[in-house]
């Protein structure tokens, strides 16, 4: 059953089209989704992508760096989407990589910090390919520390630091470690949509209503911003 669910990944992938390096993160982005990113070989990726062991040597050096390049080919647009989005909010120049040129930002509302972070993330919802996307996101959360720590640093610690910042000026009264767990809740909601795209069988059942994009993005805004004004719940003081 597995060799054959193999074979049927290798047909899929060569169907995508001949280029050695996109068949390989092809193959590795099915496979790290659904079977898991340290349970993926680099000989059932080549396998599932119809080319040898040495391919992955060639072009990535490591199953490390083709892990980084599986995410960077996603998250890429999406990361450079929300910081254009958050400069143009912000009423800042771009200097061509979405940082600030060093002009005062402006304070921006929530809503449209919140727009900018979730609307390039619900876009991938139109893509194919979405849900699976969804699910590989979700895997960073159950595979080895070491495989991820990096990973997450490398690919949302701009985006983490520009979004606290703005969302700090846009709610003043809450604390930066409040705004930081608020943020990090607004992330598992996001996740949660993409990843139950690659099942909307289960939302029907629960009466989910399927809208459409800006009807989703308009009602996931809702609910994170009510998130974010809500009171701050004081620390429970631990007892000796």
């Amino acid at each position: 059953m597995r060799f054959k669910r193999m074979l049927e990944r290798r047909a899929t992938v060569r169907e995508a089209g001949t280029d050695t390096r996109a068949r390989l993160l092809d193959a590795a982005e099915r496979l790290f989704a659904d079977d898991g990113i340290a349970q993926s070989s680099l000989r059932a990726i080549t396998l599932a992508a119809g080319v040898n062991v040495a391919a992955i040597h060639y072009h990535f050096g490591s199953k490390e760096a083709l892990l980084e390049a599986v995410f960077t080919r996603r998250l890429a647009p999406v990361n450079e989407e929300r910081l254009s989005r958050l400069g143009a909010l912000e009423g800042l120049e771009s200097n061509g990589n979405g940082n600030g040129n060093g002009a005062r930002a402006a304070s921006p509302t929530l809503e449209g910090v919140l727009e900018a972070f979730l609307a390039p993330v619900l876009r991938l919802l139109r893509d194919p390919d979405g849900g699976r996307l969804g699910v590989l996101f979700g895997r960073l959360y159950t595979e080895p520390e070491e495989i991820v720590v990096k990973l997450l640093r490398d690919q949302f610690g701009e985006v983490s630091e520009r979004f606290t910042a703005a969302l700090m000026r846009a709610l003043p009264e809450l604390p930066e470690p409040e705004i930081r767990w608020r943020l990090h809740c607004a992330v598992g909601a996001m996740g949660h949509l993409l990843a139950s795209a690659r099942f909307p069988e289960i939302a029907r059942e629960f009466g989910v209503p399927d809208d459409g994009e800006d009807a989703t993005l308009r009602r996931l805004i809702g609910f994170c911003a009510a998130g974010f004004r809500a009171p701050v719940v004081p620390a429970t003081e631990t007892k000796p």
